[in-house]
């Protein structure tokens, strides 16, 4: 007794045309002979898939089947069985496989896209800061000016691949089933260049080193990726060209440190003028020398903010800052006056000349003492 199409294709009898065709999808790839060579029963389930879903699919056969179920074909019925021949497995499997094996029969184009390239460029701090136009030279393939870029030699022109008819796919059967494939003779792209240009052996395209004006703009960040359109490799026999990506990368300076558009830098300074006050000159990526007031009694890691001497924000009016961090240094190498005196300070000093010492050890001694309670 032959199955329920319903059944066979694995839906409900509600199912609509988007479940039949995503169940008749599935259980196609399962049960394809290719995917089971030699199995007899993989190959009569298959021809079962494909009768119920020819079937379920046209709503006149799907409303007779409704109401009469398998007899509505018998002795004549709506067209008997579904074959192979037009409107059959062939043109049911173009329908539901064609997206998964390249649109059908589509032809590919000849021309086809030249490749995206990259290069690897490292700038300065201060380059970043000023911006710059770079010159550099790049490997990658051009359009050969011999033959224009179409791969025939000049008087030729490429020919309507004999095979495929210019589709660049061909059909073959292979027993019940037929599958359609790229054309092995023109690889499919539906020509062939009978008569290559000699110089790029029909490519259409030939290796060179190109030289090429880069805009490297104010403010740029370590990491940015810069890109050329149209500068990358040619395509194949006169295809687009692809893009030429420059990916930037900032080298470390030897005084700054950059955050977005803040700098910071680092600077020593004696225990004197951190203790007596005084001032310093540090320069800017600006060109400039801007003095630095240090204060009487500053603390070690205290930071100094100088508004606008930091880095341009990219392609706006805005400057970030530039903050200076103090690093008090302690002496070393000391004279036998020098410790001296040290030492006569350190004698008539106060709690009030350390105020941070000695809170922290007061606060600390009682944490010590509250464990004798």
């Amino acid at each position: 007794m032959k199955a329920d199409f319903y059944e066979t294709l694995c839906v409900s009898r509600t199912a609509d045309e988007k479940e039949l065709k995503s169940a008749f999808r599935k259980l196609a790839m399962r049960y394809h002979p290719d995917r089971n060579p030699g199995d007899d029963e993989a190959e009569h389930k298959f021809k079962e898939i494909n009768e119920a879903y020819e079937t379920l699919r046209d709503p006149q056969k799907r409303a007779a089947y409704d109401q009469f179920g398998h007899a509505a074909f018998e002795n004549g019925g709506m067209g008997g069985r579904g074959g192979f021949g037009g409107g059959g497995f062939a043109d049911i499997f173009e329908d539901i496989f064609g997206d998964v094996m390249g649109g059908g029969r589509q032809r590919r184009s000849s021309r086809q896209h030249g490749a995206d390239l990259r290069f690897n460029m490292e700038i300065t701090l201060e380059e970043a800061f000023t911006g710059k136009t770079s010159q550099i030279r790049v490997p990658t393939a051009v359009a050969c000016d011999e033959c224009s870029g179409s791969g025939a030699k000049p008087g030729s022109s490429p020919t309507t691949c004999p095979m495929c008819q210019g589709a660049g796919r061909v059909r073959a059967a292979q027993g019940f089933f037929a599958i359609e494939r790229t054309c092995p003779q023109c690889q499919g792209r539906g020509e062939i260049i009978s008569d290559p240009c000699t110089k790029c052996s029909g490519q259409g395209r030939v290796a060179e080193e190109r030289s090429l004006s880069v805009n490297i703009p104010a403010g740029i960040e370590d990491g940015t990726r810069i890109r050329l359109a149209g500068e990358g490799e040619a395509g194949l026999r006169g295809g687009p060209p692809g893009d030429l990506y420059i990916f930037l990368s900032v080298k470390p300076h030897e005084f700054f440190q950059r955050d977005g558009a803040d700098l910071y830098c680092k600077v020593p300074i004696s225990m004197t003028t951190a203790a007596l006050g005084g001032s310093f000159e540090v320069a800017t990526l600006d060109g400039t020398q801007t003095r630095v007031k240090v204060p009487e009694g500053t603390q070690n890691g205290r930071q100094f903010r100088l508004k606008g001497k930091g880095m341009p924000v990219l392609r706006q009016s805005q400057v970030g800052d530039l903050y200076i961090q103090v690093a008090v240094e302690t002496p070393q190498s000391l004279t036998r006056k020098q410790r001296e005196l040290l030492e006569e300070f350190e004698k008539i000093s106060s709690k009030e000349n350390s105020p941070q010492s000695a809170g922290f050890f007061s606060r600390m001694k009682d944490f010590f003492e509250s464990f004798g309670e």
